[in-house]
């Protein structure tokens, strides 16, 4: 009878149970084979994705008296989930009459892929029989929706229970541990678990997990103990030693791997390109650049954005355009990377510009597109470049894109949303965004943190600070480079040198050059400068030309001549680009009547290049930016006066005392 079937599918042209009124007698010896004929069908039904094929053989297994089989039952389950359809899968479910734990399982994941997990969660409580494919579905549902102390509890469940867990159960859990310790937890249950640790799916899962937690050696070990090695071994080896800043060691990993025989994938080559970028060795990223044109890499977007991304971190601008030019077919990914490389170097206009052709091209913006056009933003917010809109107008615009397609929820868009909105004033803009936000990371408030500190609300960031701590969160050293910014700009000498402190003793945070810088600055400009030179003595590496400057101010601000040709001399010997210590020396020298060393002075400053830099302000009105320089005469209209007037009476408002500032010479400001 098969072979008939068969033999009428070729005259027609298409399977014979499509054709109106077909049927075919049922035997018990033939039954069987209708079996395993109407299963090769499904194998058909889904390779063509076609729900209406699909519902026609259902509809013809029934007019047959097949329906009720468990084997086609189970098939159309697991067809009916692939192509889209719960509901059908649901009451393909119900007419099983004699179901088995396989019917079960595939429900479970039905009800787990289209994310109703409280519906599964109680369907696998009624579970007849749970083997340790139910315990994984509710494990890896719970996992894939960020449920991970859920997903933890299940795994206590399926334990205490005595279902012994299988290398697939353990991957799972290792891959959302929270901590280093219970990785290790895990790993010690692997052990007793009595499961080969040489298992390649294990091995690998607590590579990565050890990687993830800088636990280099631990990964190394396991590593080297696994007898068979993927290239999922080698990756995820090379991930954890970039991650934890060993970046040489890791390619030279990348060496053994293709000494061994492994041939790299597209995510070893993107990897490797990464970590040339982070090194900014350009030879070495120009090697990886070849080896991925020799195995045909370059039609992967990810690759592509990684060398785009390379070149433009090593300073070569115009190979990250040549290689963009050269891309066939545009996506979100490669054209992120192109966005960012405008941005980094500068060319503002051209990445709005490419941000805008994205949008003609019907490409839809990604959380990382819209991020980096955001960062734009800033950056014209702080070099003050003229454009057809100002800075803000254009960053409300983002916002209100973001808004239209459902991403201002996106935890890296609302970053970058309160950071624009910070650095261009518009503090209580970015409050607005905070408190939104379901979930807050430590990035929320340290930006946050950061934004008051830059627009001189320092109580409110101290306060947010205290409200970070209340939430359990433990600070960060960015966390503390916006608190100790927030103190010196307010004057908070006490605040400020209790959160210095406690950055070691109580969070054992090292503090870096930026923290230095802070209370450099605040204690000169509180005139406490013996404690100032305390601060840098105690430095664990000589202080660079940046926190000797702002010490250089504070003495020029105090008038301690005497400081301030020391120090001043010795900023001069690290070569700074700023103009201030030239300016200040040659002063002090002139004060004093030293007129050769005033000369030397100059002299050194125009060998090295060194310009005077004259301050400016800048004024928007509608479309246009305009741009006053010192000694600028320019001719203005009323309107410009007016926005001036308007400025001195909010200052007023605000306390602040209009007073004519020294000069120290040459548009240098005391």
């Amino acid at each position: 009878m098969i072979g008939r079937l068969q033999a009428l599918e070729k005259k027609f042209g298409l399977p014979l149970i499509f054709c109106k009124n077909f049927s075919v007698p049922i035997s018990n010896k033939s039954s069987q084979n209708l079996t395993s004929y109407y299963s090769n069908l499904i194998d058909r039904c889904l390779s063509l994705r076609s729900l209406v094929y699909a519902k026609l053989l259902h509809a013809q297994l029934i007019k047959i008296g097949l329906s009720g089989y468990t084997f086609l039952g189970n098939r159309y389950i697991d067809l009916y989930s692939k192509l889209s359809t719960i509901d059908d899968a649901l009451q393909v479910f119900d007419e099983i009459p004699n179901k088995n734990c396989i019917t079960w399982n595939l429900l479970l994941m039905v009800l787990i892929k289209f994310g109703r997990l409280e519906r599964a969660h109680d369907f696998f409580g009624i579970m007849p029989e749970r083997d340790v494919v139910s315990w994984n579905s509710m494990i890896s549902g719970y996992a894939a929706n960020s449920l991970a102390n859920s997903a933890l509890e299940v795994f206590r469940e399926m334990q205490r229970v005595g279902v012994r867990p299988s290398g697939f159960t353990f991957s799972l859990v290792l891959s959302f541990v929270w901590s280093a310790d219970h990785g290790k937890q895990i790993h010690g249950c692997v052990v007793r678990s009595g499961l080969n640790l040489s298992n390649v799916v294990i091995g690998n899962s607590l590579i990565d997990m050890y990687g993830r937690f800088t636990l280099v050696r631990y990964a190394f070990n396991v590593f080297l103990s696994m007898k068979e090695l993927d290239i999922i071994s080698w990756n995820s080896l090379m991930s954890g030693l970039q991650k934890s800043g060993y970046r040489d060691w890791a390619l030279d990993q990348f060496c053994l791997m293709r000494s061994t025989g492994h041939c790299p994938d597209h995510f070893t080559m993107s990897m490797v390109i990464t970590i040339c970028s982070n090194l900014l060795n350009l030879e070495k990223g120009k090697q990886a650049f070849a080896l991925c044109i020799k195995m045909g890499f370059l039609s992967n977007s990810i690759v592509l954005s990684a060398i785009i991304d390379m070149f433009s971190k090593c300073n070569r601008l115009e190979d990250s355009l040549r290689v963009f030019e050269e891309v066939p077919r545009w996506d979100s990914s490669v054209c992120n990377s192109m966005i960012s490389a405008y941005a980094r170097h500068g060319f503002e206009d051209k990445a709005l510009w490419l941000f805008v052709l994205t949008l003609r091209e019907n490409l839809r913006p990604t959380e990382f597109t819209l991020s980096s056009v955001l960062s734009r933003d800033s950056s014209v917010c702080n070099s003050m470049i003229s454009s057809c809109l100002l800075p803000a107008e254009q960053g409300t615009q983002i916002h209100s894109l973001a808004l239209k397609m459902g991403l201002d929820s996106d935890a890296i868009v609302a970053c970058s949303l309160m950071d624009m909105y910070s650095k261009s004033g518009s503090v209580h803009s970015a409050l607005k965004i905070f408190p939104k936000m379901s979930t807050r990371d430590l990035v929320f408030w340290n930006s946050m943190i950061m934004g008051f500190a830059r627009n001189g609300c320092e109580f409110e960031a101290l306060k947010l600070f205290e409200e970070l701590l209340e939430s359990g969160l433990q600070p960060d050293e960015i966390t503390f480079s916006g608190v100790l910014l927030a103190c010196s700009n307010g004057g908070l000498v006490n605040e400020g040198m209790h959160a210095f402190l406690s950055m070691v003793e109580k969070y054992g945070i090292i503090p870096r050059d930026e923290h230095y810088a802070c209370m450099v600055d605040m204690m000169g400009q509180a005139g406490k400068l013996a404690e100032a030179m305390d601060i840098i003595e105690t430095m664990p590496h000589e202080p660079n030309a940046s926190i000797w400057g702002l010490f250089l101010r504070a003495c020029v601000i105090h008038g301690n001549l005497k400081l301030m040709e020391i120090v001043a001399e010795r900023v001069l010997e690290l070569k700074p680009i700023s103009s201030l210590p030239y300016l200040v020396l040659a002063r002090t020298y002139g004060i004093k009547g030293k007129w050769e060393s005033v000369v030397r002075v100059r002299k050194a400053m125009k060998e090295r290049g060194v310009k005077k830099v004259n301050g400016c302000s800048w004024i928007g009105i509608r479309n246009q930016v305009l741009v006053f320089k010192t000694n600028q005469i320019q001719h203005c209209g009323g309107e410009i006066y007016s926005i001036l007037q308007l400025l001195l009476c909010e200052m007023a408002d605000e306390g602040y005392i209009l007073q004519q500032h020294n000069v120290v010479e040459d548009g240098g400001e005391q």
